[in-house]
């Protein structure tokens, strides 16, 4: 079940929706048996990362994203979809992002708890 968030938290979120792309589950998946060439980047923190991730996923954390994504994924046009517990911090992690001239950032809508529900694979 997904945490209670604040109220504030959920405006700061909502706002972060309003200017992102965002896929569902379901989408992401189907990009993946198609063999579609994107950055698949799982956002949460180390230790959600360690308990299991969704397979074909890299971890930069959100705490770490913007510091280091350049280094990572240098090329501003690649395609990177970023998922977080529910859709949430990767939402917001999209938009700082496309602040930082990437052009191609989309956010799973659910993240790994719809990912796990949808039975799609993982790895730890």
């Amino acid at each position: 079940m997904a945490p209670h968030h604040s109220p504030a938290f959920l405006a700061l979120v909502n706002d972060a929706k309003s200017r992102i792309q965002e896929l569902t589950v379901e989408q992401v998946r189907q990009k993946q048996l198609q063999g579609d060439p994107f950055y698949f980047v799982d956002v949460r923190e180390e230790s959600e990362w360690q308990a299991g991730h969704a397979a074909g996923a890299i971890h930069l954390g959100k705490g770490i994203i913007e510091r280091d994504i350049e280094t990572a994924i240098p090329d501003k046009e690649a395609e990177i979809v970023l998922y977080c517990g529910g859709g949430f911090r990767s939402a917001l992690a999209a938009d700082n992002l496309k602040k930082m001239g990437y052009l191609n950032v989309i956010s799973m809508d659910g993240g790994i708890r719809s990912w796990r529900e949808a039975g799609f694979p993982e790895e730890v």
